[in-house]
C-alpha cells in the first residue's frame, strides 16, 4: 500500500470503508484508499473540475458493464470534488421514483441528495443559510448599517439572482419568503417554503401564500431552479456542483413513449450544459455499453447519439480520458486480486493481530478466493467485486481477526446463496454453489 493506504489512515476512515464492504456496499467515503487503476483518469478529471470551479460546465458519460466499478468511480470523483469544496448529489434514475423525463423530480432528488464536505444529505438548508450569511457580510462590508441590513440584503439577492429570475422568478421569491419567515420566528413556514424551493410537492397552501409562490415546480421550471441553486452554491463558498445520474440504462426497460421523452430530456440537459447556462455544473451519467450502443438506448435518438459518440475501437490503453464518454474496462482476476490485497492490508492495519491477518490471507489465498467467487458467478470475474469483497471481509478477515485458531484454508468453504445475490449476479448462477478453497 502507498503512504496514504498505510497505518496513517485514521481508524474512523478505515472502519467506514470496511463496514461498507462487509455489507456488500460501495463506501460513501475513503475511496481514495481503494482507487486502484483510476490514476489514468485523474489528470483529465481534475482539469475538468478546475474548469467548472472557474465558471465552466462539463458533461461526462461513463460506460461499463455491471461490476466494472461505475458507482465506485462516481463516488471517488465525488470525493475529489468535495476536496475542492464542491457540492455533490448522486441520483439513481428509476422509472417509478426518478423518471428522467420529469426534470422536476430529478431536481427534487438532487436537493434531497445534496451533500458537501461539511454536511450530509440534505445540505440544502445549510447552503441557503450560508448564502444569506454571505449576503449580510457583503452588505456590511459595503457600508450598510444594522438598520439598513434587511433592505441591502434584499438588493443583493435581487442582483445576484437577476439572470435566474429571467427564467424562474419564483426562485428568488421563495428565498425572500424563507428569510422573512425566519426573521419573524415562523419556523414551520420557513421549513415549508424551503421544501417548496427544493421541489417538494404538496407544500401547505398557507406557506406558499406567505412566500408569494404558487403551485408546484414543473419540468421547465426545474432548469431555472437548478440555475438558481448553482448561484446560491457559488456565493456560499461552493464553486461547483457535481450531479451524478446513475444507472441511466434503466431507461431501456420503460415504455417506449417514456423512454423517448427521457432520452430527449437527456439531450436537452447536455445542450444546456454546453450552452453555458449552468456555470459551475459537472453533470455525469453512468450506463452500460448496451445503453450507449443498443437500439433501445442512446442510438434511438440520433441527436443524442451524435453528442455522445466516442471512438472505442482502439486498444483500451489508448482511451482518451478527456472524451465526452469514457469506459471502465472492468476487473480481471489480476486486478481483483490486487484490490483484495489492498483491502486486506487496510484491514490488517486496524486489526489486533495484523501479521496473522496478512499471513493467513496472503496474496495466494486472496487470488484463490477471487477465482472461486468468479467461478460461482459463471466465471464472470468482471461482475464479482461486490460479492468478493463482502466475502473477503465478512467471512474471512473478520474470522481471522476474532478467532486465533481460524485458518481459512482449513475451516472456510465459500458458499454463495441465491438470497445474497443481486439480480444481475443471480442471473449468472442458477444454483447455490459450494467451492472448497
Amino acid at each position: 500500500m502507498s503512504a496514504i493506504r498505510s497505518s496513517q489512515v485514521s481508524a474512523a476512515r478505515r472502519r467506514a470503508v470496511i463496514d461498507a464492504l462487509r455489507r456488500g456496499a460501495v463506501p460513501d467515503s475513503g475511496l481514495d484508499l481503494l482507487a486502484t487503476g483510476l490514476d489514468r483518469f485523474e489528470a483529465a478529471l481534475d482539469a475538468e473540475l478546475d474548469a467548472v470551479a472557474s465558471g465552466g460546465s462539463v458533461f461526462k458519460a461513463v460506460r461499463g458493464e455491471y461490476g466494472s466499478g461505475k458507482t465506485f468511480f462516481t463516488r471517488w470523483l465525488g470525493e475529489r470534488a468535495k476536496r475542492r469544496n464542491f457540492a455533490v448529489a448522486e441520483i439513481q434514475v428509476s422509472e417509478t421514483e426518478t423518471p428522467l423525463h420529469r426534470l422536476e423530480t430529478v431536481y427534487r432528488r438532487l436537493t434531497e441528495r445534496l451533500a458537501t464536505a461539511s454536511f450530509p444529505p440534505s445540505a440544502l438548508r445549510p447552503v441557503v443559510d450560508a448564502w444569506f450569511y454571505a449576503l449580510e457580510e457583503d452588505a456590511l462590508a459595503a457600508g450598510a448599517s444594522e438598520d439598513d441590513l434587511p433592505a441591502e440584503v434584499d438588493k443583493l439577492l435581487t442582483a445576484r439572482l437577476a439572470e435566474v429570475s429571467r427564467h424562474a422568478p419564483s426562485f428568488a421569491t421563495a428565498l425572500r419568503g424563507y428569510r422573512n419567515a425566519l426573521t419573524t420566528g415562523d419556523e414551520a413556514t420557513a421549513s415549508a417554503v424551503l421544501a417548496w424551493l427544493g421541489g417538494q410537492p404538496h407544500v401547505a397552501a398557507a406557506a406558499r401564500r406567505s412566500a408569494g409562490v404558487r403551485g408546484d415546480l414543473d419540468h421547465f421550471g426545474a432548469l431555472g431552479f437548478l440555475q438558481g441553486l448553482l448561484t446560491v452554491l457559488r456565493d456560499s463558498g461552493h464553486p461547483g456542483l457535481l450531479v451524478v445520474l446513475d444507472e441511466v440504462e434503466t431507461l431501456q426497460r420503460v415504455r417506449s413513449d417514456a423512454r423517448d421523452k427521457a432520452l430527449n430530456a437527456l439531450r436537452q440537459l447536455i445542450d444546456e450544459v454546453h450552452s453555458g447556462r449552468f456555470p459551475g455544473l459537472y453533470l455525469l451519467i453512468t450506463g452500460t455499453p448496451a445503453f450507449y450502443d443498443g437500439r433501445q438506448g442512446v442510438q434511438r435518438l440520433a441527436p443524442l447519439a451524435q453528442r455522445l459518440a466516442t471512438d472505442f475501437t482502439t486498444d483500451p490503453r489508448f482511451d482518451n480520458p478527456r472524451a465526452v464518454q469514457v469506459r471502465l474496462p472492468g476487473f480481471t482476476l489480476e486486478s481483483l486480486t490486487g484490490l483484495g490485497g489492498t483491502i486486506r492490508d487496510l484491514y490488517a492495519d486496524g486489526a489486533d493481530a495484523p501479521d496473522r491477518v496478512r499471513e493467513l490471507a496472503d496474496d495466494a489465498y486472496v487470488a484463490d478466493l477471487a477465482r472461486a467467487v468468479g467461478g460461482a458467478l459463471g466465471g464472470k470475474v468482471g461482475v464479482a467485486p461486490r460479492l468478493f469483497l463482502k466475502k473477503l471481509v465478512g467471512d474471512v478477515l473478520d474470522r481471522i481477526d476474532q478467532f486465533p485458531d481460524f485458518d481459512p484454508r482449513v475451516h472456510y468453504t465459500l458458499t454463495v446463496s441465491d438470497s445474497e445475490l443481486t439480480e444481475v449476479e443471480r442471473n449468472l448462477t442458477a444454483d447455490d454453489v459450494d467451492l472448497d478453497l
